[in-house]
């Protein structure tokens, strides 16, 4: 798999498949997003990063990745986990990428619903 911010100035590389994929409703996601966040992670060796993102510190415990150009949102890494998750939305397509759930749906947004019948926690 292999993504890109908007202009070009990040890509990345995705070694091995990643797990099926999340749509995070979570209120810091939606506005950095716009909306909802759809992800996947791998674990950090198997992501190949090129280019400079910028990181913000977006908790105590986690850090959001993003091009310094465009403002895309790119990446999001926990402090304490050998993980780290990369945007759907940048993959290049065809992906083979899947959906398999969703995540902090009692954050989300009042003006849409959830009904693909995907798990929700």
């Amino acid at each position: 798999m292999r993504g890109a911010c908007l202009c070009g100035a990040i890509t990345f590389e995705v070694k091995g498949v990643p797990p099926e994929g999340a749509l995070c409703h979570c209120g810091q996601c939606r506005k950095q997003s716009g909306h909802v966040w759809a992800s996947s992670h791998v674990p950090d060796a198997d992501l190949i990063i090129h280019g400079e993102p910028r990181w913000y510190r977006s908790s105590e415990k986690a850090r959001r990745g993003f091009c310094p150009t465009c403002g895309a949102f790119l990446f999001w890494k926990h402090e304490n986990d050998p993980h780290i998750s990369f945007s759907l939305g940048a993959l290049e397509t065809p992906s083979g990428a899947r959906l398999g759930r969703h995540i902090f749906t009692a954050n989300k947004g009042d003006y849409y619903g959830i009904a693909d019948g995907l798990p929700q926690s």
